[in-house]
């Protein structure tokens, strides 16, 4: 009986990611929660890291409060976008580590929303299935 070819996922190398088709985050170990994750004002009010008041302070108070609080890594001033905050194992900080799931998938920023259809290879992903 031949062997079944196992296809190792490099999520820093798309060509290593397989096309995507549903059902198939049911059984992923979440790769696509390991790469950084962009999040506009909107998405930052959505996720309740700040209130609609808040969000219209100036951007650089904002970005102060959210890395002070260990939310963000990042801001982008000249795309307005922040990057999400990850563990040093580079997991989103809303990626539950045992079950390898979103903690607050309802809502999660468009980017996520959004993906595979955006992203850095469209309609692929880093999938990986869970041992």
């Amino acid at each position: 009986m031949p062997k079944k070819k196992i296809t190792l996922v490099n999520i820093n190398d798309t060509s290593t990611w397989p096309r995507y088709k549903s059902g198939m985050c049911d059984d992923c170990v979440a790769n696509c929660c390991r790469m950084p994750v962009e999040a506009t004002i909107d998405d930052i009010v959505r996720l309740e890291l700040i209130t609609p008041f808040e969000a219209t302070d100036k951007v650089r108070l904002i970005v102060r409060k959210l890395k002070k609080l260990q939310l963000i890594d990042g801001h982008n001033p000249s795309r307005n976008v922040f990057t999400i905050a990850r563990r040093p194992n580079l997991d989103c900080i809303f990626l539950d580590p045992q079950s390898r799931r979103c903690t607050v998938y309802e809502k999660r920023p468009e980017i996520c929303r959004n993906h595979p259809e955006v992203g850095p290879r469209p309609n692929h992903c880093a999938y990986q299935k869970r041992d």
